[in-house]
């Protein structure tokens, strides 16, 4: 039996409450917005090169205490230590045991990603038997197909690939979208990813689906173009890496770029400009996919556009 303890801060304090409750005894401390789920709430959406983006104005911090300690006074030094007149109100509830595993698993369902294809845990049946179904878990690596940008580029993939094309994730994660390519019928594909943890998690999952899944290490230079290059990530990073991506794609073949934001679409695009034409090819819940063929190199022999 533990106690998990719900406080409701300002912004400008509620870290500072969040670190004093630690050092109070707190097991967990976690931040969130105090008005989710109302018109009052504030999406947040960060990435790599910009400012931390700051707290929710009103925040709901909720920590977690073992049973047996007497939380009103820990709140209280805690309050102080983070500078506070007073401590906010509090809300203890109890919190039972539980099979932790059985309850994660169940917030993980099977997802459909088009007709042909499904997401589905290990602990799941498939629900369509002869569709492709991946096999995929939660863990340390994103990608389980449930975020709106993995999702459109499954279903780019679902209706664009073609058989036998060689196809490279950038940013793989774990390497869901390589191995939907790969179940789809590519000829060959590859991933890469600056996190160790993502590598092991995508060789992990490519071998529980049978796929066979080369993986290219951070310091590893890949010498190769391809016929699609997908790249699920940000957009500053997607902004820095235009150059290199573009390149990736042979003369013909199409750049996927998702984890793009409606409001930083035009951004991408202009980083790509001078490179090859990125159109808006799919939207969903905020979120844009951008597609786009490089042009064909031309033949300097005859001057013309190399087929």
């Amino acid at each position: 039996m533990w106690l998990s303890v719900t406080l409701t801060a300002d912004a400008s304090c509620a870290e500072a409450l969040s670190e004093a409750l630690l050092g109070q005894g707190a097991l967990s401390v976690s931040i969130d917005d105090a008005d989710a789920g109302t018109d009052a709430e504030t999406p947040q959406f960060g990435e790599p090169g910009c400012a931390p983006a700051p707290l929710w104005r009103r925040s709901r911090v909720v920590a977690l205490f073992d049973a047996t300690r007497d939380v009103p006074p820990l709140v209280e030094a805690a309050a102080r230590e983070a500078g506070l007149a007073a401590p906010p109100p509090l809300e203890i509830m109890p919190v039972a045991e539980q099979n932790w595993v059985q309850l994660t698993q169940a917030q993980f369902e099977p997802i459909r990603i088009a007709e042909r294809m499904w997401i589905v845990p290990s602990w799941h049946t498939a629900p369509d038997p002869h569709a492709i179904n991946l096999v995929m878990d939660p863990g340390m690596a994103f990608g389980t197909g449930s975020h709106p940008t993995t999702r459109l580029c499954l279903e780019w993939l679902c209706a664009h690939l073609a058989a036998g094309l060689q196809v490279l994730d950038y940013g793989c994660g774990s390497g869901i979208l390589a191995i939907a390519a790969a179940r789809l019928g590519a000829g060959s594909v590859a991933g890469t990813d600056i996190d160790d943890n993502a590598l092991a998690a995508a060789a992990a999952n490519a071998n529980r689906n049978a796929v066979d899944l080369t993986l290219f290490r951070p310091q590893q230079r890949i010498d190769k173009e391809f016929d699609i290059v997908v790249a699920n990530i940000l957009t500053n990073p997607l902004c820095v890496l235009a150059p290199l991506l573009s390149g990736l794609t042979r003369p013909g073949g199409t750049l996927v770029l998702s984890g793009i934001l409606e409001a930083q679409a035009e951004q991408v695009q202009a980083a790509y400009r001078p490179f090859l034409p990125l159109d808006l090819a799919a939207t969903s819940e905020g979120w844009v996919l951008l597609a786009g063929r490089r042009q064909p190199a031309a033949d300097p022999a005859r001057g013309a556009t190399a087929r």
